[in-house]
Formats: C-alpha cells, sequence, structure tokens
C-alpha cells in the first residue's frame, strides 16, 4: 500500500523527487519488464517512494504523461513541418493542429531574433502518418484547414540524439559532451504484424496514476489479450527491433506548474548549414553534446539557408543557451567543420501530445473529417 498522494511533495525541487525525475525522464532505455524497479535502482529510492512520487507528480500535473515511446521514425512515415501563416490566422491555426490532428505532435509558435532566412515561417509541428499514407497529403489537407500559405516538410534522415532529461540538465556547463561522437540511428520503416501491433497499442497508452505500479505490465499484458510472458516475448522483440524508445515521466516543461515552478523557461531550435557530405560528420559532432534533447539531418531547403542538421535545447536562461550553441559551434570549428549558415529559432506558444501511428486509427479519422482514407494513402 502506498501513502495518501496529496501529502506527497509534488515540486521539482524537491531532493527526493530531483533524484526520482534525473533517472526516470530518459535514463531508462529500451524495453525494461520492470521499468519502475530500474528507476528504485538507479536513483537509490525505494519502491514505495518512487512509486508515490511519481503518483503525486502525474495527478497534479508537475509529470505531464508516463508512457513507453517508441521510435515512431521506425514505425510511421514523419516531418518536422515549419508553416507559413499570416499573423491573424497564426493562433487559430495552432489550436486546429493541436486539438484537431491526431497526428500532429509537438506545435510550436516560433521566432527569430532578426528577420531571417525562413522566419516568414512562424508554426512548426512534428507530423507522423501511418504506413502506406501520404505526408505532403496529409500537410495538403492540414494546409487548406487551416488557411496557411506554404509548408516545408523536412523528414529526418539520420537521428544523432534523442532524449529529454530537463532536470539532469538544469546545471549542465556549456560544452559538456559525450568522449566520442554521437551514435547515427537509422529513419528505415519497419514492418509489424497484426501481434506485433496489438501489444504495441498496449505498450504506448500513457498510464494513469493509479496504474504505476511494481508490476506494471501485467495490466497491460491482459488488455492485449495475451499472457505476461507472451507479452514479454513480443516486448523484447520489438525492442530488439529497434521500434522501442524509453519509458520515460515527461514533465510539464513548457508551462508554469502549479507550485509556481517552471522546468525550462526557453526552448531554442538550432540550425546549421554544414558542405554537402559532411552531414554525418556533423551530426555526430553536434550530437555528442548533452545539452540536446533532439539533433538531426535533415534538409531545410533555400527558405532556410539550405541548413542540413537541427537540433533543440531547452534552458532557464536565454544567455546560457546561447552559450551552448557557442560551445556547439566552436566545438565544430575545432574539428575542422565550416558554417555555412546558422540561426535560431526560439519557442514561445507551446504544446505537445504523441502522435498517432495506427492505420486503423487513421482511417476512421478520414471518414470522420469526410475524407476517403484510400484517397489519402501513398500511390
Amino acid at each position: 500500500m502506498t501513502m495518501d498522494t496529496q501529502h506527497v511533495p509534488v515540486d521539482i525541487g524537491d531532493p527526493v523527487n530531483a533524484t526520482i525525475l534525473s533517472v526516470s525522464e530518459d535514463q531508462i532505455q529500451g524495453f525494461q519488464r520492470n521499468p519502475i524497479g530500474e528507476i528504485v535502482r538507479l536513483s537509490g529510492v525505494d519502491m514505495a517512494t518512487v512509486i508515490d512520487r511519481i503518483r503525486a507528480m502525474l495527478e497534479a500535473g508537475t509529470i505531464r504523461r508516463t508512457r513507453q515511446t517508441l521510435l515512431s521514425t521506425s514505425l510511421a512515415p514523419g516531418a518536422l513541418v515549419a508553416w507559413k501563416v499570416s499573423q491573424e490566422k497564426l493562433q487559430e491555426a495552432f489550436d486546429a493542429m493541436f486539438q484537431e490532428d491526431p497526428f500532429s505532435g509537438h506545435v510550436v509558435i516560433r521566432s527569430t531574433d532578426a528577420e531571417t532566412k525562413g522566419s516568414a515561417y512562424r508554426l512548426w509541428t512534428t507530423l507522423k502518418v501511418p504506413q502506406g499514407y501520404s505526408l505532403d497529403k496529409h500537410a495538403r489537407y492540414l494546409m487548406a484547414k487551416v488557411g496557411a500559405d506554404h509548408y516545408r516538410l523536412m523528414p529526418a534522415k539520420r537521428i544523432f540524439a534523442l532524449g529529454v532529461g530537463h532536470v539532469r540538465r538544469k546545471t549542465m556547463d556549456p560544452g559538456s559532451k559525450t568522449d566520442t561522437p554521437a551514435t547515427v540511428r537509422d529513419t528505415v520503416i519497419v514492418e509489424l504484424s497484426d501481434l506485433e501491433w496489438q501489444v504495441l497499442t498496449a505498450l504506448k497508452r500513457e498510464f494513469e496514476p493509479e496504474e504505476i505500479v511494481e508490476d506494471i505490465w501485467a495490466a497491460r499484458a491482459e488488455e492485449a489479450g495475451l499472457s505476461l510472458d507472451s507479452f514479454y516475448e513480443v516486448a523484447e522483440g520489438l525492442d530488439a527491433r529497434r521500434v522501442i524508445g524509453r519509458f520515460s515521466t515527461f514533465l510539464e516543461h513548457a508551462k508554469e506548474l502549479k507550485s509556481g515552478e517552471r522546468v525550462t523557461r526557453y526552448n531554442a531550435l538550432f540550425h546549421w548549414a554544414v558542405p554537402a557530405g559532411q552531414e554525418m560528420e556533423a551530426g555526430r559532432e553536434i550530437g555528442r553534446h548533452h545539452i540536446l534533447t533532439h539533433c538531426y539531418w535533415r534538409e531545410g531547403g533555400p527558405e532556410f539557408g539550405n541548413v542540413n542538421i537541427m537540433a533543440v535545447a531547452h534552458g532557464m536562461e536565454r544567455e546560457k543557451v546561447y552559450a551552448h550553441k557557442q560551445a556547439i559551434d566552436d566545438h565544430l570549428a575545432s574539428v575542422n567543420i565550416p558554417l555555412l549558415y546558422t540561426n535560431v529559432f526560439w519557442g514561445g506558444r507551446v504544446e505537445i501530445k504523441p502522435s498517432e501511428i495506427s492505420p486503423l486509427a487513421y482511417a476512421e479519422w478520414a471518414k470522420r473529417v469526410g475524407l476517403r482514407p484510400e484517397d489519402m494513402k501513398e500511390r
């Protein structure tokens, strides 16, 4: 039995919570049979306290969601999308993307410090569509729906960094990096069987506070209609195929918490253009910096100065975020990688939700909004 969570500290500044979160945000990689036990092992906090604290922070909204993440770039075609939307339509377009489109994930209004290449593209989203469906057709539907003037799809060609860990990064020094260049992740789409989708659907659903228990997968195995051993076997097979991300407690980092705390105040999308042929080398050198939550090879095209490496960093002070960016630029210079162009797009209004990647869900959505599912497929 756990204690009444109404009397449990829920602020991120509490030492016990900070210890738990420094592990639970992004250190439980892959599929674990006992992810709560792994948090206990790595944090040194006892099981009952870990369960109580995660439940309480989830109930209070300090933790935005707790879930098993997927490497969705391996499961569904996706892209970062920059939208050119007039100022008078911008907020309504933001609301539509967040509230009405299950396939748009991160929705951010961004700005630059001065008018530069691409600064007219204020609305940025991540977009994924299930296998067999067309990213471009979906984007054209959204463009008409919100009255956008133009969009730029930027699929990830390679991934060099992916993880959150905002509590762990709060005191990080500019220039902090791994001893070796980042590992490269591919973005090849993996096809799954019906049984694998059945398990994946149960795996990825967010946990309610009362579902945070030591034996956390037993109810999900029952939901999937499998014995726990069979559920483990399929989940571990999915992990081996590199479609499972991490078990994570996501903080509400974009908004002020009920306690008045902020997990971060600034988020920045960094752009770099490096010479063609050096994208992999540059991505590995940039992606080794600990401050980055995301780092990808994406092609921005002429609208964005032909940038080809993009990364995201968060921080409490704008000047320190700049200092992290400068440290990365200096490192690139030290390893003889020229910068042809660079820029920073600052995040303003932000909403985040997981993108739906189920083909069945897409077909149902298309019918609901008056589209024929077959018309939205790749040809």
